[in-house]
């Protein structure tokens, strides 16, 4: 690691994020002697790994989901959990002496006026200039909660999964989890084991359930393996494996799906990996239920026309990337507010502005971020020097 006169000390490369992406990209910068500088808007590294629910852990193998220049230790175990994943992000900002501004919250990014850089609007009426900027707020960054008709004036308790910490609250209650991706699997499963009276899962569409790991292979090195082979093909594979390894849950209300796994991963939907839901819906401890349409006061009513009065609605429906405020105006997004590009490629009419962290790759997203980090350095090192 090159020592702090060795780094440029012309603009910085700004890294909007303090998450696994963007302190991998910070890392790799300052291992090629670039002056990276990290801008959190919260108060630490890592911010939404902390606001996790207690039980996560990490879908991938601690092995392949270490970032560049730092393993995550062997007592983490296979799975790390949630609690070691933030401990292990505030080791490798330390580790690697990463220059981190936290409290500092970026609102829009544009052009700097003379054309050499990229001008950061931010908190406190800050004006920052970067002859680079890598923009990692992460996958899960806004909570999204459908506008369901009627929730406004719902009298009962709704709230987003990302409210959910644990069990604990719910013991003794009904509970609906509306959506059956791996954050509302994990949570019906873990309230089922907390203590909860009756939940249910309501389910739109029904989706590709893996097992974690079979005979000691996790399912990671299978995306690993196939995330570059043709669609088609893994989509029949994936089914055969399906029917090999997962049971026919239609009887218990959750049919195999009807699209391929591979089809629906390109669509932004990833495979539910199995961590107790399926011995939880085959003992009727979870029960699929129909997808919501919209609510009343005091009940909430299902696609197929039945009305439901839980205690309590947890809805896991995921999170909006919320970047069209941070670069809007460039016009780098898709129409579903995704980065064009990602990783070392720019867009030809914004170079120097970077996307990581912005896909959820079968193949793992620190795994993925890893390997962004490596690329984006090495494009950045290549430009000149703003002056």
């Amino acid at each position: 690691m090159p020592d702090d006169f060795a780094l440029t000390n012309d603009r910085p490369v700004y890294v909007i994020g303090g998450g696994p992406g963007g302190l991998a990209v910070a890392a790799v910068l300052r291992e090629r002697g670039v002056r990276a500088v990290v801008l959190e808007k919260s108060e630490a590294v890592g911010a939404s790994w902390r606001r996790h629910y207690e039980r996560l852990r990490l879908h991938t193998t601690r092995r392949k989901s270490a970032l560049p220049g730092l393993t995550m230790p062997r007592s983490f175990g296979r799975w790390v959990a949630r609690a070691d994943v933030v401990r292990y992000l505030e080791t490798y900002a330390a580790h690697h002496e990463l220059e981190i501004v936290t409290g500092v919250e970026v609102t829009r990014i544009e052009r700097s006026p003379d054309g050499s850089g990229w001008l950061l609007h931010a908190t406190g009426g800050r004006e920052l200039t970067g002859r680079a900027v890598v923009v990692a707020t992460g996958h899960n960054h806004t909570p999204r909660l459908p506008a369901w008709p009627g929730r406004e004036s719902y009298g009962g308790d709704l709230r987003h999964a990302s409210e959910y910490r644990d069990a604990g609250p719910y013991a003794g209650k009904d509970v609906l989890v509306v959506g059956a991706g791996n954050t509302g699997a994990e949570i019906a499963v873990d309230l089922v084991e907390g203590g909860a009276a009756r939940v249910r899962l309501a389910i739109r569409t029904a989706p590709h359930i893996v097992r974690r790991s079979t005979a000691g292979w996790p399912a990671q090195s299978t995306g690993i393996l196939v995330r570059r082979l043709p669609v088609w093909s893994v989509d029949l594979a994936g089914g055969l494996m399906g029917r090999l390894t997962t049971p026919d849950l239609s009887a218990q209300g959750l049919p195999r799906p009807d699209t391929g796994l591979y089809s629906r991963v390109r669509q932004g939907a990833i495979p539910v990996q199995d961590v107790g839901l399926i011995s939880a819906v085959r003992a009727g401890r979870v029960e699929p239920v129909a997808a919501v349409e919209s609510f009343t006061e005091d009940a909430v009513v299902l696609a197929d026309g039945s009305r439901i009065t839980p205690d309590a609605v947890i809805a896991a429906t995921g999170y909006d990337r919320a970047l069209e405020g941070l670069v809007g105006d460039l016009a780098v997004l898709d129409d579903r507010g995704r980065p064009l590009v990602h990783g070392a490629r720019t867009p030809k009419h914004a170079p120097g502005l970077y996307f990581t962290g912005f896909t959820n790759p079968i193949s793992g997203m620190f795994r993925e971020m890893a390997l962004d980090a490596r690329r984006i350095a090495k494009a950045v090192s290549r430009l000149q020097p703003s002056r």
